[in-house]
């Protein structure tokens, strides 16, 4: 089997997001994460209306990009990957929380009290900084273990290494080892959802990934950070 990462077009905008739910239904945090930010369900009706809702966001957003993975033998979409390419610095305006319109009272209380976290993270370690954030990495089930993760990830380390910038990624328990594999590293940072909330048996921590550029040249993103972010050297 052949694969490749390519750019994801408009024609492809359902297919690409039948990797994302169906990855994420097999994984057990992403599960959770599913039903607290989509508590009607995956309905037939409900990907009618996320294919038009992505559509839309296409046509407005400067900094998101949605790429797919192709099985190249078959010219079938088996992953995909979401990520905001932050190039240059961003205004406080520009990197506000924008919320969850869709929900409202108890479910918006909810998600809230799970996504807030994780921007406010974002914005202590990085501020207006640029850097790549990965949203999403999603392979259908039947193509995990396979080639199509590692060409992910590999492309990833590739556009790090070729940009310049670092790339930050909120893993899960079950698969942050596998971003250690090509180089990411667990920061200091730690955020913690509390099972109460996440009606798991556990209180689950989310690991805090970055990977670093080669123009760190070996520094860490904690090393990185203590000494203000400097410029790295060409």
């Amino acid at each position: 089997m052949g694969v490749v990462v390519a750019p994801a077009l408009i024609p492809d905008i359902e297919k690409v997001y039948d990797c994302y739910f169906e990855a994420f239904k097999q994984e057990p945090m992403a599960a959770v994460m599913l039903d607290i930010l989509f508590p009607g369900g995956v309905t037939e009706e409900f990907r009618k209306a996320h294919t038009q809702a992505t559509l839309d966001w296409w046509h407005k957003s400067t900094t998101q990009y949605t790429w797919k993975v192709l099985d190249t033998e078959k010219d079938e979409i088996i992953g995909m990957i979401l990520a905001d390419g932050f190039v240059s610095e961003r205004s406080k305006e520009e990197r506000k929380y924008t919320g969850l319109p869709w929900l409202h009272g108890q479910e918006l209380e909810r998600a809230e009290a799970v996504i807030r976290p994780l921007w406010e993270m974002r914005e202590k370690l990085w501020g207006g900084r640029p850097y790549i954030y990965v949203h999403a990495i999603a392979i259908m089930p039947e193509h995990q273990g396979l080639k199509a993760g590692m060409a992910l990830m590999l492309w990833g380390v590739d556009l790090a290494d070729r940009s310049d910038l670092p790339v930050y990624i909120e893993a899960s328990p079950s698969t942050w080892t596998l971003y250690e594999r090509v180089g990411f590293e667990r920061i200091n940072e730690r955020l913690v959802h509390k099972k109460e909330l996440l009606g798991t048996d556990e209180d689950i921590e989310v690991p805090l990934m970055v990977r670093m550029p080669a123009a760190a040249n070996g520094m860490t993103f904690d090393e990185w950070r203590a000494n203000g972010y400097p410029p790295f050297e060409e």
